[in-house]
């Protein structure tokens, strides 16, 4: 009997390795987030980057790559890559945002400025409630350890009654960081 227990905790757990290591994430661009939002809301993440910032690189590489992150952020929100210099047009809450200097040097799109609340930094991340109103904008890379906590904050809801010094010092999270 013990040694059939013993055996059902390992796979269980091997199964699970194996399900955490093939998560990945998958990445929708904004229109297609707020079209979602119309019939399953859920929050939104949206990784605003540039193709020059080597940070919004290095945070791709490791941290949205590992696989305790991206499972657990494909599950709690709507995963959104905005490049904060495209120059195509997007609608949004009965707005036009363009990039006013289409093709320009570093010149930011409109909708990059406003969810970003003009601290135009790279890499940053805007975090949307199910109403589509930003929570919250958190800029800088974050290696795997500490962006577990940022991320349980907004996705599993702490930051509706709790302040983030207490919330990060008490969180025991599966990667072990802060």
């Amino acid at each position: 009997m013990t040694k059939t227990i013993i055996a059902a905790i390992l796979l269980f757990f091997i199964s699970y390795s194996a399900v955490a290591q093939e998560a990945k994430i998958d990445w929708l661009d904004f229109e297609t987030a707020v079209e979602k939002m119309k019939t399953k809301p859920k929050k939104i993440f949206i990784d605003m980057y540039t193709d020059w910032c080597g940070w919004c690189k290095k945070m791709d590489k490791e941290t949205f790559a590992n696989p305790v992150i991206a499972a657990y952020m494909q599950e709690h929100f709507y995963m959104v890559k905005f490049d904060a210099e495209r120059s195509d047009t997007v609608f949004f809450a009965n707005r036009r945002f363009v990039n006013p200097n289409p093709g320009k040097s570093r010149s930011s799109h409109e909708l990059a400025q406003a969810l970003l609340q003009g601290k135009m930094s790279y890499p940053s991340y805007v975090f949307m409630n199910e109403e589509m109103k930003i929570i919250s904008v958190v800029p800088g890379f974050f290696p795997p350890q500490n962006f577990e906590p940022v991320i349980h904050y907004f996705g599993d809801g702490y930051y509706e009654n709790q302040d983030w010094e207490n919330f990060s010092k008490a969180f025991k999270g599966r990667l072990g960081g802060k």
